[in-house]
């Protein structure tokens, strides 16, 4: 079975108020736990990987391990502006890596928690998180893609499907 890459982005694990905040699905912090891991392990297999766009968890490091250990797949953090601990802290919990700065992946892509300015000059596409519902951006462009949890079902999506979403099939 060939690897996939996944993305996801402001899972918010153990924040109790982003279900009042964000209008999430989810009647206490332990369902939305439960449901974003179910949901995760579903499509994610260990040989896959996960880029975390930001704002991981809001446990102390005994709780942010447990369910970083149970999420499938070799996991990348990219720091958002809820990920306030050190780097060391997030990979102890499970990252294979921690990254604090937006990277540019495939020479194309780019990847941050907040979006990005791009404008149709320039030859790169981000994907990106913190924004969650607010309607004043759209989910996808051609050159942009929101992977807040709101805004994929609370499940890590496909790269495939977020280049298809964005009709560019040659990256």
């Amino acid at each position: 079975m060939d690897s996939k890459i996944f993305f996801i982005a402001d899972t918010h694990f153990g924040h109790e108020n982003i279900i009042k905040y964000e209008n999430r699905p989810f009647q206490s912090i332990e369902d939305m736990d439960s449901s974003l891991i179910s949901n995760w392990n579903s499509v994610v297999s260990n040989q896959d990987k996960v880029f975390l766009l930001g704002d991981f968890s809001m446990y102390n490091k005994e709780k942010s391990t447990n369910i970083c250990k149970q999420l499938n797949g070799n996991k990348i953090l990219i720091k958002g502006n809820h990920d306030k601990k050190s780097n060391q802290f997030y990979l102890d919990c499970g990252f294979k890596t921690v990254i604090e700065y937006p990277i540019v992946f495939q020479n194309f892509w780019i990847l941050s928690h907040e979006p990005m300015y791009i404008n149709s000059n320039m030859p790169y596409a981000n994907i990106f998180g913190h924004i969650h519902s607010n309607p004043m951006f759209k989910s996808f462009t051609n050159q942009s893609y929101c992977v807040s949890v709101e805004r994929i079902e609370y499940t890590p999506i496909d790269f495939d499907k977020i280049k298809t979403d964005m009709n560019i099939l040659d990256c």
